[in-house]
């Protein structure tokens, strides 16, 4: 029988195996921030610490699905050298830049593959009910095909006039594809339900990221947050609206408001891509103009005046595409400079800009939650607030109960960009997101209208005031700050 002593000396053998092991994996392509947060876990409880490091240490989806997410580019190149003989096409889709967007468009190209197009037109809907009707008419009017992804999608007395919709394009002989997040859309009510209505209806369906699935590792939260609707290449919209009640199906009497932008124009084309995508991740189908060309039977025109781009983000890329953009628009602001999100998580490059933006004398305006639906990045998000503020930060809270969802950013008066992202480090590490940048004035003026009255209905966090907060809510938030730094 083995001693006491010889397991004890086997422990602490284990424990600094583990320990010297971590110290080679873990901080390699990692932040510092992450990586101290991982190890400083595993040397508190190596043995608990390593096993969940073995089941979400890695933010990186399997090789197929990386291939996959670059290839948007590919598909707008090729569209791109479809026009390559119609010259009115060609200076929409190879546009003169102006001076102030040519260094953000460029970075967004390099990264995600997608030009900034011109010719747009650029509609922003702030109404919750409205967004989801103003989506069944286009739907009604689709000939070709619609094609639906978001995060969450779920059968209900506010979406069901949407569902109405695919089912009245299905019967005219429109092809309707259907995305959803596995996990974000699990939890909500009647999803088994809706799954059976979609094939029954005719809709072509498909969850996104699958846990389990055979012969694919993938950790659960690594998951797609991107939120499009596509309608004959034509119309499309994107933003932080989920199709699903204003109420999500909670019972705590909070409500969600929403930002998102219609938009039609060359600019469709970037979004059909990312749909198109994220389809073949899910299916091994292509829908590219050789194998499907009733998807490419728009005309390249002009529907508007707005400059448009369209940047995807995501584990999938190499590069943290949306935290990149996000930081060099931040650093660009001359004037003024608002950021509206429902999770404020940043990285320290991020909070840098923002504070460094400040104190060289920009209005830079946060506008959060005091309402929030997950406790942990609720006390995450706070323990930023007493930096910002110092630096000269206007912080303002939505007021309860209505929690603000938006997630958008406006560049002085030049720049406006809105999607499916977070200032978060889940949405700039782990979720596949999809942002619309905007290089338009007459956009960002609307936009500064909707933003004046999420700061009518916001209350300002003073510093003085702040600082007195309650000795405990600083350990948690200081505790929730490292364990989201588990990235």
């Amino acid at each position: 029988m083995l001693s006491p002593t010889f397991w004890s000396v086997t422990g602490v053998i284990v424990h600094a195996l583990i320990v010297m092991i971590a110290l080679l994996v873990i901080p390699t392509n990692r932040k510092p921030s992450s990586a101290t947060a991982w190890l400083l876990l595993i040397a508190i409880a190596p043995y608990i610490g390593i096993i969940i490091f073995l089941l979400i240490g890695s933010p990186e989806l399997p090789p197929r699905r990386r291939r996959d997410q670059r290839q948007m580019g590919r598909l707008i190149e090729q569209a791109i050298a479809r026009a390559a003989s119609d010259p009115a096409a060609l200076s929409l889709l190879q546009p003169a830049l102006p001076p102030f967007a040519q260094p953000h468009a460029a970075l967004a190209h390099r990264l995600g593959g997608m030009p900034a197009f011109a010719g747009n037109r650029v509609e922003l809907l702030d109404d919750y009910t409205a967004i989801l009707e103003r989506m069944a008419q286009d739907i009604d009017q689709a000939r070709y095909f619609v094609h639906v992804e978001y995060y969450i999608v779920a059968r209900d007395s506010a979406t069901a006039h949407v569902f109405a919709a695919l089912e009245r394009a299905v019967q005219r002989g429109v092809k309707v594809r259907l995305l959803f997040d596995q996990i974000g859309s699990r939890k909500f009510p009647g999803r088994k339900a809706m799954e059976h209505h979609l094939t029954a209806i005719g809709v072509d369906w498909r969850p996104m990221l699958p846990v389990g699935k055979p012969g694919e590792w993938l950790r659960f939260d690594l998951r797609n947050h991107r939120k499009l609707l596509v309608v004959d290449g034509a119309v499309a919209y994107t933003g932080s609206l989920n199709v699903i009640d204003r109420s999500y199906h909670r019972k705590d009497g909070l409500f969600y408001d929403e930002l998102c932008a219609r938009v039609s124009g060359p600019v469709v084309a970037q979004l059909a891509a990312v749909f198109a995508t994220d389809w073949h991740a899910e299916t091994g189908e292509w829908l590219d103009a050789t194998h499907h060309p009733e998807l490419y039977q728009q005309e390249w025109q002009a529907t508007g005046s707005s400059l448009c781009q369209v940047l995807p983000s995501g584990s999938g890329f190499e590069d943290e595409n949306n935290l990149r953009l996000f930081t060099a628009l931040i650093h660009a602001a001359q004037r003024r400079l608002v950021l509206v999100t429902p999770y404020f998580v940043p990285d320290d490059a991020l909070v840098l800009a923002m504070t460094s933006a400040a104190l060289r004398g920009v209005q830079v305006t946060l506008i959060n939650s005091a309402a929030m639906d997950q406790m942990l990045v609720a006390y995450a998000q706070r323990s930023y607030y007493e930096q910002l503020l110092q630096a000269g930060v206007e912080v303002l809270q939505y007021r309860q109960p209505i929690l603000l969802h938006t997630k958008a950013i406006a560049v002085d008066d030049q720049i406006a960009l809105i999607g499916s992202s977070n200032l978060d480090l889940r949405s700039f590490t782990l979720n596949m997101e999809v942002s619309l940048v905007m290089y338009d004035p007459a956009v960002v003026a609307e936009l500064h209208r909707i933003f004046a009255g999420y700061i009518s209905r916001s209350n300002r966090v003073e510093l003085a005031a702040w600082r007195q907060r309650p000795l405990t809510q600083r350990l948690l938030e200081n505790i929730a700050r490292l364990t989201a730094a588990l990235q």
